[in-house]
């Protein structure tokens, strides 16, 4: 028999394009909703389980940004020595003139 792949639309594996679940993620595939199979476990929960982890790591990862940006906007913008242009912090070229900015 010769199967032909398709991809999962959560992972992107290749199935087989008789896979009623994704072998690798166990969602279902288009196939397994067509045949109108369920879940052979409580999807739902996982789902919410999965979605808040997801929730909390995305305003960590929100707060982390937060943070940088706050850090950044307190330093002293660079004065370029050459054309005395402000560039922002930490730069190493003045994107004015393109001269090197001096960090003494």
């Amino acid at each position: 028999m010769v199967y032909e792949l398709v991809f999962c639309p959560q992972c992107g594996s290749d199935l087989p394009e008789e896979s009623n679940f994704c072998l690798k993620c166990g969602i279902i595939t288009a196939k397994g909703i067509e045949q109108g199979i369920s879940y052979p476990w409580n999807w739902e929960k996982e789902m919410e389980k999965t979605l808040s982890t997801a929730s909390r790591e995305i305003e960590k990862a929100f707060k982390s940004v937060k943070n940088s940006i706050k850090k950044s906007i307190k330093k002293d913008a660079m004065i370029c020595p050459h054309c005395e242009e402000s560039n922002i912090p930490d730069s190493k070229f003045c994107y004015k003139c393109g001269k090197e900015l001096n960090k003494a």
